[in-house]
């Protein structure tokens, strides 16, 4: 009851204005598509207990929060706290969760004034809609939707400095310090990576080239998981090779474990049909991903030419649903990695091996090829990952026991070599090498995945 009590105190003394500022704060926390119903205090409080960010024993988000928007009078009455204890505990690393970039916004639209706010809506009008420029406008809406438009991120500021530049230099120069303060945190964190991990080469670790990554969760990782074909062998009879894809359920689940080791939100879904499939990635297209620093991908089916099949055997091309999260059709992932694993083959040719001395590649007379396929999936823009199981034309293969070559290959490389702090695409080097040891004796068949890219930086998952 006193908890309650001091958040009903809390609630009855905040100003609208107040509770816009601590939404603003929390959208790392708190996505956007959630604060949209949050018009009273109280609503904002159950939405940080529901994150786990406020708890009767755990009051820190909350005195962070009053603190920044300079309620100090609260965070002394309510709280027990002051201005001085608050900026000695903000001091220790890691104990901040507001994050830099957006204090920097807020900071902004606290030295703005009322007229440079009306030049800066003038300077945009070609960027927002004139809906979102009117005189009730605030600063803070501006902002956010800036975001939402895709032309402000932690990586994307030239917008940002451009105006300022154009309407006060102290603006402009809080956004210097800003990246300069931001470029000495890349080079201690990638001087911690280099000290911590003996085998990451240096160059892996250069200043302003690694992903953010550091949101809790790190994003989702979406698993589409095809075993069952009965009903497209029913009901489409061209295609009645498509056996069943036993063995499947051990990749998913591999994936599932090492991915939630990495700090992903992992969602399955089993045996969809085309359509369900398109729903599905749909509705992680219109997601808001705004507080998380990555998207993952993995898709484990059959598949022809450019295509992966439904379990009713219906086409869905790939390109379809990796460019479902282009900046353009998914802002919120703009800026951020797009990783897709794809688990099928890419034709229904066996790659034969040759024979080296050194090559003692494992025997697995009890595997499967899953259906045909093709690479040219991948996006043409910026910060995409693309894996895929083997080389145009060519099969991969499954064990119907303990899973595919490929993906048993890449959760181990991934557990493995992760926590060194490698990036994605040395891991993805590595997982080459193994498949490509492996030898299918029956057929005299080998595989080679192939990983395609527009990554900008340096994927790494540090745990």
């Amino acid at each position: 009851m006193d908890f309650l009590r001091l958040l009903f105190g809390l609630s009855e003394a905040l100003a609208s204005e107040d509770l816009a500022a601590l939404k603003f704060l929390s959208l790392e926390h708190v996505s956007l598509r959630k604060q949209e119903a949050i018009r009273e205090p109280q609503a904002f409080f159950l939405a940080l207990q529901e994150q786990g960010l406020l708890a009767e024993d755990d009051l820190a988000f909350l005195k962070e929060l009053l603190f920044r928007i300079h309620r100090i009078d609260l965070l002394s009455e309510h709280l027990g706290s002051s201005r001085q204890e608050m900026e000695r505990e903000l001091l220790v690393p890691g104990r901040a969760k507001v994050s830099p970039f957006r204090h920097l916004l807020f900071q902004l639209s606290e030295n703005i004034s009322r007229d440079e706010l009306k030049s800066f809506k003038f300077l945009l009008r070609k960027e927002l809609p004139k809906c979102k420029l009117d005189d009730e406008t605030t600063m803070i809406d501006i902002l956010i939707e800036m975001e939402k438009k895709g032309i402000l991120g932690e990586d994307n500021l030239s917008t940002l400095k451009t105006n300022c530049e154009k309407l006060d230099k102290t603006l402009l120069k809080k956004i210097e310090e800003y990246e300069l303060n931001s470029r000495v945190e890349d080079r201690l964190w990638a001087s911690q990576i280099a000290h911590d991990s003996p085998g990451t080469r240096k160059e892996f670790c250069q200043p302003g080239d690694v992903y953010k990554m550091n949101s809790q969760p790190r994003g989702i990782c979406l698993i589409l998981n095809n075993h069952n074909f009965e009903r497209a062998r029913t009901e489409v009879p061209k295609i009645k090779m498509l056996k069943d894809r036993n063995g499947t359920d051990a990749d998913a689940e591999a994936l599932r474990q090492v991915f939630t080791k990495l700090h992903f939100e992992v969602k399955e879904y089993k045996d969809l049909t085309a359509e369900e499939i398109r729903h599905t990635v749909k509705n992680y297209q219109m997601m808001d991903h705004m507080n998380k620093d990555c998207f993952v991908c993995c898709i484990l089916s059959h598949g022809d030419k450019g295509i992966i099949f439904g379990t009713d055997g219906q086409e869905i091309p790939i390109q379809e649903l990796t460019t479902s999260f282009t900046g353009l059709k998914c802002i919120s992932l703009a800026g951020k990695p797009k990783v897709f694993f794809i688990q099928a083959c890419q034709g229904d040719t066996f790659q034969r091996g040759i024979t080296i001395e050194t090559d003692s590649g494992e025997l697995d007379s009890s595997v499967e090829a899953d259906a045909r396929f093709q690479l040219e999936c991948i996006p043409d823009e910026a910060d995409f990952l693309l894996g895929m199981a083997t080389i145009k034309d060519y099969v991969s293969y499954r064990s119907p026991t303990r899973g595919t070559w490929y993906i048993q290959s890449l959760c181990q490389h991934l557990e493995n070599s992760c926590p060194r702090g490698e990036d994605i695409l040395s891991i993805l080097t590595a997982v080459n090498h193994e498949v490509s040891r492996k030898y299918d004796r029956l057929n005299q068949g080998k595989q080679m995945p192939q990983p395609s890219f527009t990554l900008r930086k340096k994927l790494i998952f540090p745990i």
